[in-house]
């Protein structure tokens, strides 16, 4: 669910959205017995919440009738689900059943790219880029790193170039040789 609501939205917003919504409603069953006004209300500040909601509620019936309350566990199967695209099977299959895939949201595409790994102008065309350059057993794990990169270091608009450690890898910085030393990025949690 919280996958589906990330679309067009931050993580913080979404963390803010999911926190009293799962408080409240802690699981699929639940859900499904909230209306779609309801859950319109939990949601509304992720945006295009209508489309959330109806998604959300029509996944959480599926999942319930078809598969016997479990989340599937291959990718055209979640694809199949409504409001699931290839990065939210992705994200569910690492994160849930611990699979090794690469999702490829706004920041793994832009540091992919940045970098060197992935020439691709789609995310698809990035994620199979990202699965011949990786080794296998660390796709999963290098999603997570690439988006708190992304987050921290390689933004979009201002890259904090000058306190990246693989600015000698980088073939953005080489072709914009930016570099004056900034305010040093978060750590990870």
């Amino acid at each position: 669910m919280a996958t589906i609501l990330s679309a067009q939205c931050t993580d913080e917003r979404v963390n803010q959205v999911t926190g009293p919504l799962f408080r409240n409603h802690p699981d699929a069953a639940s859900i499904r017995e909230l209306s779609q006004a309801e859950l319109e209300e939990y949601i509304r500040s992720c945006g295009l919440y209508r489309n959330k909601a109806r998604h959300i509620l029509a996944a959480t019936r599926r999942i319930e009738e078809e598969h016997a309350g479990r989340v599937p566990n291959d990718r055209e199967t979640l694809m199949a689900l409504p409001g699931v695209g290839r990065k939210t099977a992705n994200v569910v299959l690492a994160s849930v059943h611990a699979a090794e895939a690469i999702a490829v949201d706004t920041h793994v595409f832009r540091v992919s790219r940045r970098l060197g790994l992935s020439q691709g102008t789609t995310p698809r065309q990035v994620e199979e880029d990202l699965m011949h350059v990786l080794p296998r057993g660390t796709w999963a794990a290098t999603h997570h790193r690439l988006i708190f990169h992304g987050r921290e270091v390689c933004r979009a608009r201002r890259p904090l170039c000058g306190m990246c450690p693989l600015t000698r890898w980088c073939d953005w910085y080489a072709e914009h040789e930016v570099g004056a030393p900034q305010a040093a990025p978060k750590t990870p949690r």
